[in-house]
């Protein structure tokens, strides 16, 4: 038995996901990083098991009827760990934030600032105090009655709806209507309600064009549709819809993303008029402190407004708040987020600034004796804002807490005080702690990928930067905070884009267009997604689930039975086991306990009936190739050429650990990004392609950075062009052209501070990129 004060948290037995019943021991008090090729299974460890034990343990000391309202992640697979002290997790994950979420309600600063302008604003004379909740745009007290809390209206036009006027309402002349059926139904209910839909749009009455687009009016008429010889229509009751109603209908209500962006093309956004964009109602307007709305303040960025409430003077209310205040904006400056306002909404934040903004918040809340289990922290860092990174990280640990960290960067883990290394490799070729214990003794394990470039092993050579073949303009952009910026592109090269967090760089690449002189053919790989749900799978995304499938429809026993291509499908009904409608698994519901997932009672997990199973082909049925790592499928379709091609472009990009049944949603962003890339890399190119990613390497090893480049060096040298936004030093080193934005971050940034080679923009006075390129050049060297 281990005392009471065992300085250890004692992982026995875990098995979660690829880990093979890892035992380790890591010491509490310390910041510890957990690292390891990507598909390692260092999450697993991390998140999966250490985590997941200690908000069970949490869960288990809350009432059973609470228990049923909190999302609980269920039991890992662990034999017992001891040591272990509460949790709290800040993961890279994005939940789903609104429009009305901002920095302000991430952060708790809009609740302060709110408090403020109620206890200690200047109100108008005779005016009475107004509760907080007045303050806020989100309440029904304080949100403007036209807008509620927007800010903005969206409204349309004339010009908007009907671009080509000369085109009939039979022609089209109303481009923002739908197509197929439902457009011809709203232009046969227009014809029966006796307008001439025939008639040249410009030609139409003045009346009648404002009636047609604009009404708020939905008369149900009989259509008597016009008869086609091939087919009967009858009459039906069709009700009118006007053109700005289906808009705005579409625009807020449909679940369709096309169908949004589509409604969105004939909608002109603006300030509400009567709040002029602040959100609030007049009597909150009123108030001011310090001589600005609370609208004013907000609006700021948190630098900005820190200097506001320090040379305010007031109350004694007015001091306390304004000290709470600057507390909070003092730590989430300290991560760099100084050129963030309190209005900034929350989508339009990187997934590293989200979780930058979280760590400033638990920073505040002052836990002592807590593991603080953090998921990449210094994903979408650049390398001068992630030594900001580092000091808050030993702020957390100095507080008395763990700072347990699943972490690639170089840098962290030279600064970790331990280190877990899972590995060897990704997927069922790792799961096992290769080292755990001070950073420098991780140099005499040879069998650890980390190791090489942790201790300099993997230089790479310098690369001959090659010479342009042409020039993509791009600008003048004036957006976000890029003021009239333009920027030259190499076509045939690899160019980065790189600047601190903030600096404008995928607002620059945003504006890159098909439409653009030399782009040709435009691919953008985004780390995205690949599937909502787990029906979703690394086979159906990349097309080989469609050839497996046609493979196995081909064979014998499935013709002699009459088996289709659909029948080894397990998403429609016919070779799905229907226990499980295809799933694999039946949800076990336990009340206040997680629900439980359990394999299938029928089917076993193989989510096909026993009827489909039976059909083999070369000896394994579909289930059992689903189950296939893309490694091993790879010599099981060797005499397939359409699979074989698949299999090989993303064994190309590291992935061969995967399966080809996994589920999308166990897939990290760094991995869906490579599916994606694979699935471009399988096609066919004609023509030169202008490749777009915005980070790369996030999420990835050091070792899949390099097996990635390969990738990517590969389309230049195949004569397409690259850009990518990237914070990776050493991938910075490797490019033909820079383009270095700046010089900081918000109105701090938003310009080109230099652009050429490598090697001239590491000498670049005023960028904040040349110091850390130059180290990486010179260790390249």
């Amino acid at each position: 038995m281990h005392s009471p004060h065992d300085p250890f948290v004692r992982v026995r037995g875990a098995r979660e996901h690829n880990l093979r019943d890892v035992d380790v021991d890591v010491p509490r008090d310390v910041l510890a990083v957990f690292t390891g090729v990507s598909g390692s299974g260092k999450s697993s460890l991390a998140f999966g098991t250490i985590y997941a034990e200690a908000q069970r343990r949490y869960f288990e000391s809350v009432a059973p009827y609470a228990r049923r309202l909190i999302h609980q992640v269920g039991a890992p697979k662990v034999g017992e760990i001891t040591g272990l002290p509460p949790a709290v997790s800040l993961q890279q994950r994005r939940s789903a934030p609104t429009s009305r979420s901002s920095v302000g309600t991430v952060t708790n600063l809009s609740n302060s600032l709110r408090m403020l302008f109620s206890r200690a604003g200047t109100y108008p004379e005779g005016a009475e105090r107004l509760d907080s909740d007045a303050f806020s745009p989100n309440t029904a007290a304080g949100a403007c009655p036209q807008c509620h809390g927007l800010g903005r209206v969206h409204g349309t036009t004339e010009e908007l709806l009907v671009p080509d006027p000369s085109l009939s309402i039979r022609e089209g002349a109303i481009a923002a209507w739908p197509g197929a059926w439902q457009g011809k139904n709203l232009r046969d209910v227009l014809d029966a309600l006796g307008y001439d839909v025939d008639r040249p749009w410009r030609e139409l009455p003045q009346a009648d064009r404002d009636w047609i687009l604009f009404t708020d009016e939905q008369p149900v008429v009989t259509v008597h549709p016009v008869r086609d010889a091939d087919r009967i229509q009858r009459p039906y009751q069709g009700t009118y819809m006007s053109a700005r109603r289906y808009v705005l209908k579409t625009f807020s209500d449909s679940k369709s993303q096309t169908l949004r962006a589509k409604a969105e093309r004939f909608l002109a956004s603006a300030d509400c008029p009567a709040c002029g964009g602040s959100r609030l109602r007049p009597e909150a307007m009123a108030v001011t402190f310090a001589g600005r709305t609370i609208a004013d303040l907000a609006a700021l960025p948190l630098s900005e407004l820190a200097k506001s409430l320090e040379s305010a003077a007031g109350s004694e209310a007015a001091r306390v708040l304004a000290a709470d205040l600057l507390a909070r904006i003092a730590t989430i400056t300290e991560l760099g987020l100084g050129y963030l306002s309190p209005v900034r909404a929350t989508p339009t934040l990187s997934t590293g600034e989200l979780q930058r903004l979280r760590l400033a918040t638990q920073l505040r809340s002052g836990l002592f004796g807590v593991v603080y289990v953090l998921d990449e922290p210094s994903a979408g860092l650049h390398p001068a804002d992630t030594e900001s990174l580092l000091t808050v990280l030993d702020r957390l640990k100095a507080a008395g807490n763990s700072v347990f960290v699943v972490e690639h960067h170089l840098d962290v883990m030279r600064h970790a005080d331990w280190l877990v290394d899972v590995g060897p490799d990704a997927g069922e070729h790792g799961g096992q702690v290769l080292h755990s214990g001070p950073v420098a003794d991780l140099e005499a394990v040879t069998e650890s990928a980390t190791a090489r470039f942790l201790f300099g092993r993997a230089a790479a050579g310098p690369r001959e930067v090659r010479v342009p073949r042409g020039w993509l303009k791009v600008g003048p952009v004036t957006r976000h905070n890029l003021r009239d910026v333009t920027a030259e592109f190499p076509l045939g090269a690899f160019t980065a884009v790189t600047g601190v967090s903030g600096s404008g760089k995928s607002t620059l690449i945003g504006e890159v267009t098909e439409e653009l002189d030399g782009v040709g053919r435009l691919v953008c790989v985004d780390q995205k997604p690949i599937g909502r749900t787990p029906r979703s799978n690394l086979a159906t995304y990349t097309g080989l689930f469609d050839v497996a499938r046609k493979v196995f429809a081909a064979t014998d026993a499935a013709r002699s039975r009459g088996f289709g291509v659909g029948r080894f499908s397990f998403n429609v009904a016919g070779g799905r086991c229907e226990t499980c409608q295809g799933e694999g698994f039946v949800s076990v519901e336990l009340l206040f306990l997680p629900s439980t997932y359990a394999p299938c009672p029928d089917c076993g997990g193989a989510r096909y009936n026993p009827e489909t199973l039976e059909v083999t082909y070369q000896g394994r049925n579909i289930a059992e190739v689903l189950d296939l790592t893309v490694e091993a499928a790879a010599e099981f379709f060797a005499d397939t050429p359409a699979v074989a091609r698949s299999l090989r472009t993303l064994l190309d990009v590291g992935l061969g650990y995967l399966r080809l049944g996994q589920p999308a949603t166990e897939l990290s962003g760094g991995e869906a990004q490579r599916i994606k890339l694979a699935s471009e890399l399988q096609r066919v190119r004609r023509g030169h392609t202008l490749y777009l990613l915005d980070e790369p390497t996030t999420g990835l090893h050091p070792a899949d950075v390099e097996v990635l480049m390969r990738q990517l060096h590969g389309l230049v040298d195949g004569d397409h062009s690259v850009v990518v936004v990237e914070h990776d030093m050493a991938v910075v080193a490797g490019a033909d052209w820079v383009i270095d934005l700046g010089p900081g971050g918000g109105d701090e940034g938003g310009r080109v501070v230099a652009s050429g080679p490598p090697a001239v923009v590491a000498t670049a006075t005023g960028s904040r990129t040349a110091p850390y390129l130059a180290r990486a050049a010179a260790g390249s060297r």
